[in-house]
């Protein structure tokens, strides 16, 4: 729940036009600067915890993610200022794995912050395989598919998001097991206009606090 990295032993990068950058090991590391075709690849520890703060970062892609966790145990994308990933085109495989997200996640991913994210996608805004928290910050996404996209849950405790999609806003599903895919909303905002679903949930939906403003043909569609 804590919005600020520590910054006392961050390794920095400046982005530079068709510089992969990879992270291998846990750590936090602050990203700023504009470019194109850049892709922050995270290939680290299963144990490992790695921070990625976007300080000032302002990255568009036509094929790939900006942000691609291969592996980790949890990574947090910590923003601070005004920040602007984008994808235009179509998503390119990664060998058997489909990225189709600006921010793609195979681990935990937990978003927050106290600036402002604005995602742009030609699919999916932000996806993780494992489960996907947001705990603070402005999220602004305009995609064609999901917004927020999880296998197991999507657990949302403050923040401000807002999203405009042509599929669901929300969508948590597990193929593999029907007991996860839930949605779990404690605080915060969310507005949502959306041409399929505002939040969709293989099992549960369960709302305890945070405000929802949701214009979308289904409103809340759950399981149980």
């Amino acid at each position: 729940l804590t919005q600020t990295a520590d910054l006392s032993e961050a390794v920095y990068y400046n982005v530079s036009d068709g510089e992969d950058i990879t992270v291998s090991e846990e750590g936090v590391y602050v990203f700023s600067g504009t470019a194109e075709e850049v892709t922050i690849v995270v290939e680290a520890d299963s144990e490992d915890k790695v921070q990625l703060v976007l300080d000032g970062l302002n990255v568009e892609n036509s094929d790939s993610p900006v942000i691609y966790v291969k592996s980790a145990d949890k990574v947090f994308v910590t923003s601070e200022g005004e920040n602007s990933l984008t994808v235009s085109g179509s998503f390119a495989a990664d060998g058997e794995t489909n990225t189709d997200a600006v921010i793609f996640s195979k681990d935990d991913l937990v978003l927050n912050g106290t600036g402002n994210l604005t995602v742009t996608s030609s699919d999916n805004g932000i996806v993780s395989k494992d489960d996907l928290k947001i705990t603070g910050g402005t999220i602004n996404i305009t995609c064609t598919s999901d917004a927020l996209e999880a296998n197991d849950s999507i657990r949302i405790a403050d923040g401000t998001i807002n999203i405009a999609t042509k599929k669901d806003a929300l969508h948590a599903e597990n193929d593999e097991d029907d007991t996860v895919g839930f949605v779990y909303i404690c605080g915060g905002t969310l507005n949502v206009e959306s041409d399929d679903d505002a939040v969709h949930a293989t099992t549960i939906i369960q709302i305890d606090d945070g405000e929802l403003n949701l214009k979308a043909h289904e409103g809340l569609e759950a399981t149980w």
